[in-house]
């Protein structure tokens, strides 16, 4: 059993880096783009967006549809970033290991 106990305070150790990992993305953030850079969207790591940007140049009244879908391709981006940067962080926590519910 003394295998046991030393298992359990190893899971303690992990669950409590993962938690200072996952309070750390929280604060970090990527920049999604779109349109050349015209559309930019910043997301934390907690897939919030935090912050759009949009260049004057693409605000067309008559083609309200391809900023809408500038837009959207950011976002995307930009959130697709965010959920790299989290795997890639917790991956090298947890050495690799694919253990479910963590991600």
């Amino acid at each position: 059993m003394k295998g046991m106990g030393q298992m359990m305070k190893q899971a303690q150790k992990l669950q409590a880096k993962m938690a200072k990992l996952q309070e750390e993305l929280g604060e970090r953030v990527v920049e999604g783009t779109a349109g050349g850079g015209m559309v930019r969207v910043t997301a934390s790591g907690k897939q919030q967006v935090v912050a759009i940007k949009i260049e004057k140049e693409v605000v067309d009244p008559e083609d309200v549809e391809m900023l809408q879908d500038l837009i959207t391709a950011a976002v995307n981006d930009a959130l697709t970033k965010s959920q790299e940067m989290v795997s890639s962080e917790m991956s090298k926590l947890t050495g690799g290991l694919n253990i479910p519910g963590l991600m």
